[in-house]
């Protein structure tokens, strides 16, 4: 491998309802079209750890949202809250990168 490649994580800015910013790095997205002909978008994110020492430890965790827009046009990230579309897009996102990544399962 060539030790002068460098790797420019895709960064994504999430507002939450209390105005705190959080960052994290995009591992995947996924566009699918639903029963009613409508696209539906998905991104997969870990927090980022900018501190090269500590990325091993913000990797832990694989979060799951889905890309919407509101009546202005405005894209935001909001969590998946039917379970059995969760479980779907979960195993999509499992697949695509067990690859890449050590993907365990998760006991709730």
């Amino acid at each position: 491998m060539d030790e002068n490649l460098e790797i420019n994580p895709y960064l994504i800015t999430v507002v939450d309802e209390n105005g705190e910013e959080h960052i994290f790095e995009e591992l995947d997205r996924i566009e699918l079209t639903d029963d009613n002909d409508v696209e539906q978008r998905y991104v997969a994110v870990t927090p980022y750890e900018p501190n090269p020492d500590e990325i091993l430890e913000s990797y832990d965790e694989l979060i799951i949202l889905k890309v919407e827009e509101d009546e202005d046009g405005e894209t935001f990230l909001s969590a998946i809250e039917d379970q059995d579309e969760f479980d779907e897009i979960g195993q999509i996102f499992e697949e695509r990168l067990s690859e890449y990544y050590e993907i365990a399962e998760d006991d709730e």
